[in-house]
């Protein structure tokens, strides 16, 4: 009945026990796994199915073993075949001891996954089979791929885990592309040597219309899934992503694993940015100012706006600022952007608007300096609250997948990163000092991002005017 199974499993098994053993202690691994059936009206027999459960708010993995068993012998509650069915003793040890080992299969099969929160059921069968037949995918001393050696990229090259997930999404889209790639053209490999400006075009055009290849190959972006639907990528995503092959590709070459660099002939587009829109100093003080009181939710995402004005952190470090984070009315933080490349400390003394902020909330409970909503939800409430200020001027902005110029009234396009924009816009406009700013800001000192900001000025340009009268 399951004889070739439970070979297929011991044989297996001693290849995976070489490096873990999950048998001795299965209960200290963060999944847990279940067998159970799922009987058919009318068939004698069902398969038994495993699932495995990564904890509360994901998703299960499921996975169907080849082992068959009249429903009326399971035993749901202890996962085996009943005490009271007539069987010898033999079946019965061989049938349980394999549901056994078949747990440890699918444990170790979901712990070697890198990608634990993107792996789908599709993608989990994939593992399990490269656990009971390593034969089919060289994984004892196979030669390394290009996605191997992406990995250990990643692996070796320093940047923060924010910077590390982008990588992980370029590398999902290299893969979809190649998968593709291969249905169309086999056989296709992306390595060192198939790179070339031609297929380059090729990932580039493949980059601008993935969203349309959605639901003609969602078996492939079941096993190299994201989070979301893909949408249209501009200009600028696109050349974030060859920007960030392009690092991989400097490392192999510093690796000794390529001589010449494939983007000689290729050239990555320059991405293209509007002039930084911010809020004046009196806008700003007409949402400080602005009468909440009959939506009080509103008015505590207002206040943490106005801190974060005062401030200029990236919303990432204000949602990770705590009560300690404030010493002798100075806030004190590391970006979580540059800490693992270039870790840099940064000082910004608190005005009194801002200081009277931290202690309005000082007595909320744990160490959290403000009652932080989801990142989602604030920059929600961010529109809405520009909206009830009638704050609706109009700006210029790009369309980040057309590239084009459009106008847009404040309280549409309102974000967490206006509250960042504001705080350097104001202080260089009152300072002109890029070097006193970027200390409180946390700019490179040559951050292309902040050299926007000295074009943004009318009154800094009629000054300059002034000067030749």
């Amino acid at each position: 009945m399951f004889g070739k199974c439970l070979e297929i499993t011991e044989k297996s098994l001693l290849d995976v026990w070489k490096f873990t053993i999950f048998a001795q202690n299965r209960t200290s691994l963060m999944a847990t796994i279940k067998a159970f059936i799922k009987p058919t009206k009318g068939k004698p027999t069902t398969k038994v199915r495993f699932y495995i459960s990564r904890g509360r708010g994901n998703s299960m993995l499921y996975w169907t073993s080849d082992i068959d068993i009249n429903p009326e012998h399971w035993d749901s509650k202890k996962e085996q075949y009943k005490a009271k069915v007539i069987i010898g003793a033999l079946e019965r040890a061989d049938f349980n001891r394999t549901i056994n080992l078949l747990k440890d299969v699918l444990l170790t099969a979901y712990n070697v996954t890198d990608d634990k929160e993107q792996l789908t059921s599709k993608g989990f069968e994939l593992e399990v089979d490269k656990q009971l037949n390593p034969e089919k995918y060289s994984l004892v001393e196979k030669e390394k791929t290009f996605f191997d050696y992406f990995d250990e990229f990643l692996s070796k090259h320093k940047v923060s885990e924010v910077r590390k997930n982008n990588y992980k999404v370029v590398k999902r889209a290299l893969q979809r592309f190649e998968a593709i790639k291969k249905n169309k053209n086999k056989p296709f490999e992306l390595s060192f040597k198939t790179l070339a400006p031609d297929l380059f075009r090729e990932l580039e055009e493949f980059l601008k219309s993935e969203h349309e290849s959605y639901e003609k190959h969602k078996d492939i972006y079941e096993l190299f899934p994201e989070s979301r639907k893909p949408e249209a990528r501009g200009r600028n995503t696109i050349s974030g992503i060859f920007t960030k092959i392009r690092t991989f590709i400097l490392w192999a070459m510093s690796e000794g694993l390529l001589l010449k660099d494939p983007f000689d002939k290729f050239e990555i587009d320059e991405c293209i940015y509007g002039t930084p829109y911010y809020l004046t100093v009196e806008e700003r003080n007409t949402i400080a100012e602005l009468d909440l009181s009959s939506k009080s939710h509103l008015a505590v995402q207002r206040d943490i706006f106005i801190f974060q004005c005062w401030t200029g952190c990236r919303i990432g470090d204000l949602y990770s600022l705590k009560k300690t984070s404030v010493i002798n009315d100075v806030v004190e933080y590391i970006q979580k952007k540059t800490k693992d490349e270039n870790p840099q400390t940064i000082k910004v003394p608190l005005s009194n608007q801002a200081n009277e902020i931290v202690q309005k909330y000082s007595m909320i409970e744990g160490n959290r300096l403000f009652p932080f909503i989801s990142m989602q939800k604030y920059n929600k409430a961010i529109k809405a609250i520009f909206t009830e200020a009638k704050l609706q001027r109009l700006v210029t902005v790009i369309n980040p997948t057309t590239s084009e110029e459009e106008k847009k009234p404040l309280d549409e396009i309102a974000s967490s990163h206006l509250a960042r924009r504001t705080f350097v816009g104001n202080l260089y406009r009152m300072t002109k000092d890029q070097r006193a700013v970027s200390s409180l800001s946390g700019h490179a000192p040559n951050s292309k991002a902040f050299g926007r900001y000295s074009e943004v000025d009318n009154e800094m340009k009629k000054d300059l005017l002034k000067l030749i009268e």
